[in-house]
């Protein structure tokens, strides 16, 4: 599609590494896209792509559709309901607020209904992965709220990455992503564990995990933080605190709806172990050093080179 084949304008509220990409891809399809961050010099750059870069939330009021990706619940309630946020405008509102906030299902259900007696329909859209898997093409999207919403959302949404999924008509979506980041966890602990084993055992890191990757088991999350693994870059990409934070209200989830959850409830306390040891600013891959050291181990990069997966 050129500009003109896209229908409605675009507002865009959050532009830190993630935001910063998909707007990217939004102005490379040709969309016509406004955008606000709070540091607006985090957004400047994106005007030489087309971008319009704005004062406030509420000077995107006049678009038909905005996108919100900003750091927790509150950020969002400010951003949208604030004195200066998108929706404080009697005169004018954007007819779908497309929020991909990781915030708590209970959260979301506040703001949809408050969006709706203002007449603007709420999207939840979470979406999995990270600047370079959007580079890449392959991000995915969840997404839940009114159907014709969803529909008028749907090929901007669909121009994040690799695949939308609508899972129903509220705030699915939110209880979604939380069970997809207590896999997340699960996962890279399991994989942290074997890591270390093979390694205890004299197989360099770098062989187990290339067999690992083109075995059945192997998936693109695997592939993807097997460079970290190797070579322990724990430059964050997801950090313990926010894991945590998500491992929280998957349980919290999991007590409401009488679905016990005792994996994710052995991984929320190493989790907590490790951000007491003085991980929780690195990337969760570090559960890797931290199972070495549970194992009496002293691990060093190998300074192998190895794919992530995830060539644009």
């Amino acid at each position: 599609m050129t500009r003109a084949e896209f229908a409605h304008t675009v507002g865009w509220i959050g532009t830190g590494r993630m935001g910063y990409a998909l707007v990217e891809r939004l102005l490379r399809a040709g969309v016509d896209v406004w955008v606000y961050n709070r540091t607006r010099s985090k957004a400047e750059p994106l005007a030489a792509l087309g971008a319009k870069i704005v004062d406030s939330p509420a000077d995107l009021a006049s678009r038909d559709i905005v996108f919100t990706i900003v750091a927790g619940p509150q950020d969002v309630v400010d951003v949208t309901f604030g004195e200066s946020g998108v929706l404080s405008r009697a005169d004018s509102r954007p007819k779908v607020l497309v929020d991909s906030t990781t915030i708590d299902p209970d959260t979301s259900a506040e703001l949809r209904a408050r969006a709706q007696e203002l007449g603007t329909a709420l999207l939840a859209a979470p979406v999995s992965g990270n600047p370079k898997v959007v580079k890449s093409g392959k991000l995915t999207v969840v997404t839940s709220g009114p159907r014709d919403a969803y529909e008028m959302a749907r090929p901007y949404l669909e121009l994040f990455g690799r695949k939308v999924t609508y899972v129903g008509g509220a705030d699915e979506a939110r209880l979604v992503k939380i069970c997809h980041n207590l896999m997340l966890g699960v996962v890279a602990q399991s994989m942290a564990e074997i890591t270390i084993l093979a390694e205890a055992a004299g197989v360099s890191r770098a062989d187990f995990l290339e067999f690992l990757n083109e075995s059945v088991m192997g998936s693109t999350f695997t592939r993807y933080k097997t460079p970290a693994y190797v070579n322990l870059d724990y430059t964050p990409t997801f950090t313990w605190h926010l894991l945590r934070k998500d491992f929280e209200l998957g349980l919290d989830a999991g007590r409401k709806l009488d679905v016990p959850l005792p994996t994710a409830a052995l991984v929320h306390s190493i989790i907590m172990e490790g951000i007491g040891l003085g991980y929780g600013d690195q990337d969760f891959a570090a559960l890797l050093t931290r199972q070495a050291r549970a194992s009496g181990m002293e691990i060093t990069p190998e300074n192998r080179e190895v794919s992530d997966g995830l060539e644009e």
